[in-house]
């Protein structure tokens, strides 16, 4: 089992930054990849980036160059930091982790709410 528990999200105007957290807690030897997803009222969750161990990063075309995602080992924490916020990425952001050797996600965390007002 896997614990993943998000941080950091909360009101800013359009323009502005916040930095999501998911600290990772339990069997956490095998997860392979992290990644960020969010789902806004009335439609799908996406994901918005990707960190793999080794180090490759992949962002959702609707973010790259405004948000980053990076990682504290020894802190098993992900962040996601988000600059030049818009309205349309309101959302709920959630932190999830895969099957190893798969891109099936098998842990969610619950879910941290970002709204950005304009």
């Amino acid at each position: 089992q896997v614990q993943l528990v998000e941080s950091g999200g909360g009101l800013v105007q359009a323009g502005g930054s916040l930095r999501l957290s998911c600290a990772a807690s339990g069997n956490i030897l095998g997860v392979n990849a992290m990644a960020w997803y969010r789902q806004a009222p009335g439609k799908q969750r996406e994901l918005v980036a990707l960190i793999i161990r080794g180090g490759r990063i992949n962002y959702a075309d609707s973010v790259k160059g405004r948000f980053t995602i990076s990682r504290d080992i020894a802190k098993n924490t992900v962040y996601l930091q988000m600059n030049s916020l818009k309205p349309e990425d309101t959302a709920v952001y959630f932190c999830a982790t895969y099957q190893p050797g798969s891109w099936c996600v098998n842990y969610w965390g619950k879910g941290t709410l970002v709204t950005v007002s304009s």
